[in-house]
């Protein structure tokens, strides 16, 4: 079972509607997912990078795919499906 905050479903804490746009295949990067402060890269889930990766671990998320050595993506379809979902618990 998957848990999100009730901060994170605020009105205030809501991706704008044209950042939720997401490409149709492909691949995201971490910071594409959780966001990044640095480069204000807004965040698809409320949800920090440690907990994202823990979750990912247990089994909560999605498994990424190894498109290299040293880079990891999830499948964009994998994370539309997760969204979906995580917005339908509520």
């Amino acid at each position: 079972m998957v848990s999100i905050s009730n901060k994170a479903l605020k009105p205030e804490n809501a991706i704008p509607p044209q950042r939720q746009q997401l490409p149709e295949a492909g691949f995201l990067r971490i910071w594409q997912i959780v966001g990044n402060k640095k480069t204000n890269t807004p965040a698809l889930l409320p949800i920090g990078r440690t907990s994202f990766l823990n979750g990912v671990k247990s089994g909560k998320y999605p498994r990424p795919v190894k498109l290299g050595e040293r880079t990891t993506a999830w499948k964009v379809e994998d994370i539309r499906a997760l969204i979906t979902m995580l917005g339908s618990a509520g």
